[in-house]
């Protein structure tokens, strides 16, 4: 039994297996590597949509084969698109999870990361497009060029939200010297 708190990811993934709905629409926002998009087509029924966004045909290609060699291919529709255009691709009302994990394509090109103003598009996007209930969750890694601006940008916007519509959670270590991800997470209430 492990001991420990889960760190930012784990904590993203026990949320999504508490707050998944059946006949839902679930996107990951940053496909990166595919680890994400995996994880939602290993928990997610047949009636479930999934989509996952990567800028990068890198982040595509390595999304689409981890997908295929577990034969979950066929669950996912994986876009070479940013997450910021992701209204494009879907109907009002639709959304029970968006899962952003922010920072740039883990063994890639560190120079290509996720953006405030991208970032926060897609978030107010996801927000507008959000059933009842349905979860927003940021991983946001800091200790990267460009990282705190992102996290400060979000944080000043979610801590704007309604109350009575939203609830926002923040999850993070205080104690590490090095910058670990932390975790933010959005149910609409109403």
């Amino acid at each position: 039994m492990k001991k420990d708190f889960m760190n930012a990811v784990e904590f993203s993934h026990h949320l999504i297996k508490k707050h998944l709905n059946k006949d839902s629409t679930l996107i990951d926002a940053t496909a990166g590597n595919g680890k994400d998009t995996l994880f939602l087509a290993e928990i997610a029924d047949q009636n479930t949509e999934i989509l996952a966004f990567d800028i990068q045909k890198k982040a595509v290609e390595k999304t689409k084969e981890l997908l295929e060699k577990n034969k979950l291919g066929d669950k996912v529709k994986v876009i070479n698109d940013s997450h910021a255009n992701l209204d494009a691709y879907l109907k009002e009302d639709q959304l029970s999870l968006v899962l952003f994990n922010l920072g740039y394509l883990p063994g890639g090109d560190k120079s290509i990361i996720t953006k405030a103003e991208s970032t926060l598009k897609a978030v107010e996007k996801s927000l507008y497009f959000l059933k009842k209930y349905g979860i927003i969750i940021l991983v946001i890694y800091k200790g990267h060029q460009g990282g705190l601006k992102e996290q400060k940008a979000l944080i000043d916007f979610v801590k704007k939200l309604d109350y009575k519509k939203y609830n926002v959670l923040k999850y993070e270590f205080i104690n590490q010297s090095a910058a670990p991800p932390e975790l933010i997470a959005i149910i609409r209430r109403a």
